[in-house]
Parts: C-alpha cells; sequence; structure tokens
C-alpha cells in the first residue's frame, strides 16, 4: 500500500526527510519482491525490520517538525509593534514614547531582538508614531493582549496649575507568519523612496532607501528604513504591509462574530480602550480584568509580567469556560 508523503514533500524542512522515507520504501519493496511472505530468510526478516524501525524514526522527526511549524504559525516568534500618539498633543507623543520604551525594555529582558523599522519624532523626544519589529521566543502569545488605546493621567511639567492631563496612546501588535492568508496584487501598490532617518553623514541618509508601501484598495501603508537597502526596507515594509491588511481582516471577522467572542480577553480592536497609567495614585489597571498594579516606575522600565501573566491566565479561564 502506497503512502501519501506530500505533506512532508512540500514542507522545506522535512522534504530531505521525506527523501530519505522514499528510499526505505524502495528498498523495503524490492526485499518484499525478491523474498515471498512465506519464505523470508532470516537476513530479509532482519531488514525489513530495520527498515520498518527507520521509518517510525524519520516518520516521528517530520511529523515533529510540523507539529513545531503549526504552533509557531499560531503563536509566532516574531511580531510589528506600532505606537502612536492619540489624543493630548505633545503629551501624547511624549506617553507613546514612554510605552515604545517600556516594551522595549521588556523584550530586553526576555532576551528578545529590537529593531526599529520606523519612527517620526517630535521635537521634545516624543512619537508621533513608531513601528518596531520584535523577535524572539514566544513573544506573540506574550503580548498579543498589548493592542488597543491606552491612556495616562498625570500633571505634565509644562502645566503650572497643578491640573491632572490624560493623554492617549495606542498600541497595535502585528504578528509576522510564515503563510499569509492575503495575496496582494503588485498593481494595487503604490512605492515611495526616501531618505533615510538617523545619524547625519551615514551613507543611509544619502541614498532613498527608506521605502513606504501604500496599498490604495483600502488605504493601509507601511513604511521600513532600518536597513541600508531598498531592496532590504521594502521586503520588511512588505511584511508589515501583510500584517497590517490580515489584522484588518480579523477585525473584520470578530466584528461578525462578536457575540461568539463575549467570553475572551477583550475584542482586541486598536480602538477599544484597555489600560490606564494613573501617575499621581502610582496605578496602572487593566480595564478589561478590573485589576490593578503599583510601582509605576518599575513598570516603564519594563516589569510587565504581573500584568501579561494575569492576561494569560484569563485567557486561559475563558477558554476552559467556552470548552464546557
Amino acid at each position: 500500500m502506497s503512502e501519501d508523503l506530500s505533506r512532508y514533500k512540500e514542507h522545506h524542512k522535512t522534504a530531505y526527510l521525506a527523501a530519505a522515507y522514499e528510499r526505505l520504501l524502495e528498498e523495503e519493496r524490492q526485499l518484499r519482491e525478491l523474498s515471498t511472505a512465506e519464505d523470508l530468510g532470516d537476513l530479509a526478516r532482519d531488514d525489513l525490520s530495520r527498515i520498518a524501525e527507520q521509518k517510525e524514526v524519520l516518520r516521528a522527526q517530520m511529523e515533529g517538525i510540523l507539529k513545531e511549524d503549526e504552533a509557531e504559525e499560531e503563536s509566532p516568534n516574531e511580531v510589528i509593534l506600532e505606537v502612536r500618539a492619540g489624543v493630548g498633543g505633545g503629551e501624547a507623543a511624549l506617553f507613546a514614547a514612554e510605552l515604545a520604551t517600556m516594551y522595549r525594555s521588556y523584550a530586553g529582558l526576555r532576551g528578545w531582538s529590537v529593531s526599529v523599522l520606523s519612527e517620526s519624532k517630535t521635537d521634545l523626544g516624543g512619537y508621533k508614531e513608531a513601528v518596531f519589529e520584535l523577535h524572539g521566543k514566544g513573544v506573540y502569545q506574550r503580548l498579543k493582549f498589548e493592542t488597543g488605546v491606552h491612556r495616562i493621567q498625570r500633571v505634565p511639567e509644562t502645566e503650572k496649575s497643578g491640573r491632572v492631563h490624560t493623554s492617549t496612546a495606542s498600541i497595535v501588535i502585528l504578528p509576522i507568519r510564515k503563510k499569509h492568508t492575503i495575496v496582494i496584487n503588485p498593481a494595487d501598490i503604490d512605492m515611495e523612496f526616501s531618505r533615510s532617518g538617523g545619524a547625519g553623514g551615514q551613507n543611509v541618509n544619502k541614498v532613498e532607501t527608506a521605502v513606504r508601501l501604500v496599498h490604495r484598495p483600502s488605504g493601509i501603508d507601511a513604511r521600513s528604513q532600518s536597513e541600508r537597502s531598498q531592496a532590504a526596507n521594502r521586503e520588511h515594509a512588505m511584511q508589515v504591509l501583510l500584517a497590517k491588511l490580515e489584522r484588518l481582516q480579523e477585525e473584520e471577522d470578530a466584528k461578525k462574530h462578536a457575540a461568539e467572542r463575549k467570553d475572551q480577553i477583550g475584542t482586541g480592536d486598536r480602538s477599544e480602550k484597555i489600560r490606564t497609567y494613573n501617575i499621581l495614585q502610582d496605578r496602572v489597571t487593566d480595564h478589561r480584568l478590573k485589576e490593578s498594579w503599583h510601582n509605576l516606575p518599575s513598570i516603564f522600565k519594563g516589569n510587565l509580567d504581573p500584568i501579561l501573566d494575569a492576561l494569560s491566565q484569563a485567557e486561559e479561564g475563558s477558554a476552559g469556560v467556552a470548552k464546557t
């Protein structure tokens, strides 16, 4: 009976193992042709037994590789972190920069790598918007609930009357998956080039290496300026664009099935207010969990695990409820 090896042969990580498996199948076929089932010599029996064991080992290896890839597809080890200032003018931009620093510090504590894809700063050092790429084990699983509107309540340094201001910034976490659910027609993309930001005098600033892609049907754009070549920045920008379009599709699907998602942690919508950082009370509150934590200086230094642990536990709890 023939064995279907197509899924192993089509996967680049298991193709060589599938080829070895096919060689064993051929060796097994030749042995069986040379010997009848009733008259197998001891040598042939030993060879067939050896082949069966090798086949079992190879199939287990191939299955293991595919399962690992499926797990990574479900929870990718690479994400795009998008930070954007919201309501509050210059204060919102400063808050956006603080959030970006907080997540970058957390990435450092976790041993993840961080690279800047694009950034737009204010004169005071705040962020109008910035896009980062984070890479590391479990990065999406850990940060996937951070998408939404974050707000801060504090007295700005420029506020003489001591009045508390509320400013907002939005965070979007976009998983970078190996298999994309969206196919983009190249004719639908406009491409723009500009000089990359960075320290003056470097070659990266003298040529137009920064790339901005615009998907005309949706109006969504993506930019990359982190690499030294147009080609590398174009590839990065395309990754971001695909992630944004897939995110848009997921949000539209979520709205269609809103009732089915009521037990989940938030909607995952970028417009949902998820967290408030109250400086005067030294408290951060996650509105989805209705839970608070103190020691904001430590949290802004990247000590996010207590909050992220609580979100993960709530997700596990809601998943258990959904199954019963």
